[in-house]
């Protein structure tokens, strides 16, 4: 039966001594060489896959190399550019605006604090995180996706919704030393068994410990749907 330990700290330190064995070397998944390409990644990657989102930036980042090529760009050739991707118009003045901001405020590079990252456009606490974990080396907070979403709520670890009460909710319960690999661990895992519709219980490392668990329970606690 899927019995969540008697503490979420607990529930926590299970679930990454069984993830870390199982993802050894968790890796982001977005192609990039520099901090301008990683930003650009993750703006994209909002709401889209990030298989896809490597298949765009292959040859994006071969058309636009520099903060200003963004910055200079017309928008709707940079949107064209971009038409593969889940709402391309919007995020085309998304990383524009960006570029021109860090041109005009930033010395043409990529801010290294979460306000001012999140200050500029189509940047929100995610796709700071990521940026400040990957570009500058700076662990602020848990980058919270719809698989960290989604697991969390399942395994019990977290009661919230929304991606920013989620991450608030985490922070005290998952060592600060883990809180970079706790989203890698868990989006690989989420990626190989406990999928959004239809997750393999049955071949799951955590199912012992997971009240979600569709081999007894009748409630998914991601959504509160039933199976």
């Amino acid at each position: 039966m899927g019995t969540p330990l008697d503490t979420r700290e607990a529930q926590v330190e299970e679930v990454i001594d069984r993830l870390s064995d199982e993802y050894p070397d968790p890796e982001i998944s977005l192609n990039f060489s520099n901090r301008l390409e990683l930003l650009v990644a993750v703006i994209l990657s909002a709401q889209c896959t990030d298989e896809r989102v490597n298949k765009e930036t292959a040859h994006l980042f071969e058309t636009y190399e520099s903060v200003e090529d963004y910055a200079n760009a017309d928008e709707e050739e940079l949107a064209e550019d971009l038409n593969s991707i889940t709402y391309y118009n919007s995020k085309a003045g998304y990383i524009k605006s960006a570029a021109q901001s860090m041109v005009e405020e930033h010395d043409g590079e990529v801010p290294d604090t979460m306000s001012e990252l999140t200050d500029l456009s189509g940047v929100g606490r995610k796709t700071a995180n990521v940026v400040l974990q990957h570009g500058h080396d700076i662990t602020e907070g848990i980058v919270v996706d719809t698989h960290v979403q989604r697991i969390s709520r399942r395994l019990g670890i977290t009661e919230e919704e929304r991606p920013e009460a989620i991450e608030e909710d985490l922070m005290p319960v998952v060592p600060r030393e883990h809180w970079k690999n706790y989203t890698h661990w868990l989006i690989s895992h989420g990626r190989d068994t406990c999928t959004a519709r239809n997750p393999d219980c049955a071949d799951c490392v955590l199912e012992d410990v997971c009240p979600s668990s569709k081999l007894d329970s009748d409630v998914d606690l991601a959504d509160g749907s039933e199976w």
